[in-house]
């Protein structure tokens, strides 16, 4: 009689990262991990936090540490949330669903895109947590009233609008693999739209560099208009400058920090280099929540002590689904977790509202 072998353990992101390079396809991998043209941005993400020393306090007579995080009435155990990434069936047969399975499992929030390879009621029904719905705003604004209705009634509580992508990046592992979505990984809340979007499109300039699914032209005035129709709190996802998060926060949407993961335009700035001047724009007024090369609990206690309210993570949760499917969210969620909780307890900080900037000096 033979045993299958144990399971490899799995202590930190970088190891789901490794099980994950080894189950996916070459080309579903490269999909996930890369970025536009040179992919500086998706490097200076993960450098931005190694830039940062912390500067711990001692003798603060700390026993415990609480991690737990409110967003809009939504208590959380931990400020980590899940970003929204597309095509999930890319990465495991169950999809979304085993992810969001798995973020509840671990008391997370999920985030779904509007990309995903299930329908928003298959996964409402799937969800046994809180989740919120990512809109990239289509031309027609009839279906995009729609999608944001339909995820509402199927449990989401919260519409994150992406609006850092009036065009998608070049994304050169894909042209230089030639990939395109297979079956399973293609979007089913849009089947039947791409062409339709395309014929009634009068600029043929769109075809040179625009997705036919996404809208470029969309304004201040739409965020201000998905509030009214959703009847749900709105953030926009994909704020870097001060200005624009006064001007959101102005208009009571939520801040969401991000520059795509490094997918759209290379050289960006990483978020973590403007949180605390995006922070002192917004003043309180709204959550600012922050994404883009956290791998470590270091780099979750980083982010909040110069002013964000909770982060996202991406690609790492994403690792944990291509290697274990719902377990493999939850572990790598859990793994995170733990190493900030330690992170907390060594700064000699016993809750989240103890984390200052004092904390945090440059490493160089």
């Amino acid at each position: 009689m033979t045993t299958a072998p144990p399971r490899p353990q799995r202590i930190t992101l970088a190891d789901f990262h490794e099980a994950a390079r080894a189950v996916l396809p070459a080309d579903a991998y490269d999909y996930l991990e890369g970025g536009a043209a040179d992919e500086r941005t998706v490097r200076w993400n993960a450098e931005a936090y190694e830039r940062l020393a912390l500067l711990p306090r001692v003798l603060t007579g700390t026993s415990g540490v609480d991690t737990r995080r409110t967003l809009y009435g939504t208590e959380l155990p931990s400020p980590v949330l899940l970003a929204p990434t597309a095509s999930h069936g890319l990465f495991h047969p169950e999809a979304e669903a085993a992810t969001v399975r798995g973020a509840a499992a671990a008391g997370a929030l999920t985030t779904v895109s509007t990309f995903s390879t299930l329908t928003l009621e298959e996964i409402g029904a799937a969800a046994t947590g809180p989740w919120w719905f990512q809109l990239y705003v289509q031309r027609d604004r009839a279906l995009t009233a729609d999608l944001v209705g339909r995820a509402r009634a199927a449990g989401a509580s919260a519409c994150v609008v992406t609006v850092d992508t009036p065009v998608t990046g070049l994304r050169e592992r894909d042209l230089r693999n030639g990939f395109a979505l297979p079956s399973h990984g293609t979007p089913a809340n849009l089947a039947g739209v791409d062409g339709a979007a395309d014929r009634d499109n009068s600029d043929p300039a769109h075809r040179g560099i625009h997705d036919p699914r996404i809208d470029p032209a969309v304004g201040w005035s739409d965020l201000e208009w998905l509030r009214t129709v959703s009847g749900l709190p709105v953030l926009a996802k994909g704020v870097v400058r001060p200005d624009d998060a006064r001007r959101a926060a102005d208009a009571g949407i939520g801040v969401w920090m991000s520059n795509h993961g490094g997918r759209n335009l290379d050289t960006a700035i990483a978020p973590l280099t403007m949180l605390p001047a995006v922070a002192d724009a917004v003043a309180g007024r709204v959550p600012v929540l922050v994404d883009g090369g956290i791998r470590r609990g270091t780099d979750v206690v980083k982010a909040l002590a110069l002013g964000a309210d909770a982060v996202a993570i991406g690609r790492p949760y994403v690792w944990g689904l291509a290697a274990d499917g719902a377990e493999g969210v939850t572990a790598a969620l859990r793994a995170l977790h733990r190493e900030t909780e330690l992170a907390l307890a060594l700064l000699g900080a016993p809750d989240l509202a103890s984390l200052t900037p004092d904390l945090v000096r440059p490493a160089r």
